[in-house]
């Protein structure tokens, strides 16, 4: 049997610090992780989100960033063995044996991260760092996340509707006006051409 050369991903470690302010979402969350990702450029690599912030992000929102590693251009992004894995293993009907099972073997080979305990600083390709209560409230298209902006922008958005809504407004005004005009102008014209036919 002949060795096969494997070239392995670069590893992108993301650290979270913090916690999210109240009313900002897991999709504002997303949003911002997503532009940082596209600008520091993670085509090909894996993704691993780490740090103390890690412990205050429920299910469903490491499931939803997860989830966005299409868009980022990661091969995956992924999160540490920690207590939420448990939780999981738990929701989806582990036994309480296996579950135990599962920990002990993770903490035995230090592969379950526990939050109440000092972290060891691991070694990436490249780093990155997000404080969460930084994250604003966003605003994106359907299709284009890297044009999601901060809600402060908000205002001057919907002032720009406005006005492109009282332009249309006095464009059909001035239409209405030379409407009767238009349509005097086209009689005419389909009476002249009766009388020269």
């Amino acid at each position: 049997m002949q060795p096969m050369s494997m070239v392995l991903p670069g590893v992108v470690g993301f650290k979270l610090l913090g916690k999210l302010r109240d009313g900002v979402t897991a999709t504002d969350l997303v949003l911002t992780v997503t532009q940082m990702l596209r600008k520091h450029g993670v085509v090909g690599k894996f993704v691993e989100f780490y740090g103390e912030g890690m412990g205050k992000l429920s299910l469903d929102d490491r499931a939803t960033i997860a989830n966005m590693s299409p868009d980022y251009g990661a091969t995956m992004g992924f999160f540490p063995v920690d207590h939420l894995t448990l939780q999981y293993l738990q929701l989806t009907g582990r036994s309480d044996e296996t579950i135990a099972m599962i920990e002990s073997y993770l903490r035995t080979n230090k592969m379950f991260v526990d939050y109440n305990e000092p972290q060891i600083e691991k070694v990436y390709s490249s780093y990155l760092e997000l404080k969460l209560e930084d994250v604003e409230l966003c605003i994106s298209g359907a299709k284009e996340v890297n044009n999601s902006r901060g809600a402060e922008h908000r205002d001057d958005e919907d002032d720009s509707v406005a006005k492109m809504k009282a332009a249309e407004e006095a464009l059909e005004a001035k239409q209405k006006e030379h409407m009767p005009y238009a349509l005097f102008s086209l009689k005419d014209r389909q009476g002249n051409s009766e009388t020269e036919s």
